[in-house]
């Protein structure tokens, strides 16, 4: 069980890793394609960052899980750590930020990659401890989904905050108001005008 989880965890931490970087570029390589926009990072803000981490986590829980059926913890270990995660890439950027009151490209890679290890470093002394209750897994794995589903509606729809601010495009990515990506823009107006003329 032991060799089994440090191995399943190293694999973790690449695919968290790979996958994030693959996704940071993906929207731009595929000229912003609104499928791909869903999963990938869509412009720098700090949100969008964090989508970069949460579903690489997702799908390599999805594919972890057949192996640890006897782990009923299972799905409260990955709520914990995706949460952990995600509050994680904000806390150390704004952290270090307003310290140096810059951000540094290779410094915001770092802290990915941190964040990475110390989520599966969580995981491999969570299913080691084997002490953590789980209740309500489906609830858990429920959790999960609805954060997924909050990354997909925030991609069209950010919240004015500065958590969702582009910091390279700042006045249009926060104008005050919600605002929409151009792709998904045009796919609206084009969906209001079918409905329409129907």
């Amino acid at each position: 069980m032991k060799q089994r989880s440090i191995l399943w965890q190293a694999a973790g931490f690449a695919f968290a890793t790979f996958g994030g970087t693959i996704l940071h570029f993906l929207y731009d390589w595929t000229g912003g394609n609104l499928l791909v926009s869903l999963f990938s990072g869509i412009n720098e803000s700090t949100w969008e960052h964090m989508k970069l981490l949460f579903w690489p986590l997702f799908f390599f829980a999805l594919i972890q899980r057949p192996f640890f059926k006897d782990q009923e913890g299972y799905w409260c270990v990955k709520l914990a750590e995706i949460l952990l995660g995600l509050l994680l890439i904000p806390v150390l950027f704004y952290t270090y930020n307003g310290v140096l009151g810059k951000s540094p490209d290779w410094i915001n890679i770092s802290i990915f990659y941190i964040t990475a290890a110390l989520v599966f470093l969580f995981e491999r002394w969570a299913f080691k401890q084997d002490r953590l209750q789980c209740k309500a897994p489906r609830l858990a794995f429920a959790a999960i989904c609805l954060l997924g589903l909050l990354f997909v509606a925030f991609t069209f729809a950010p919240p004015p905050i500065p958590l969702f601010r582009d910091p390279l495009t700042a006045a249009k990515s926060m104008p005050g108001t919600f605002y929409l990506t151009k792709k998904a823009e045009r796919l609206i107006i084009a969906l209001l005008y079918s409905q329409k003329r129907s």
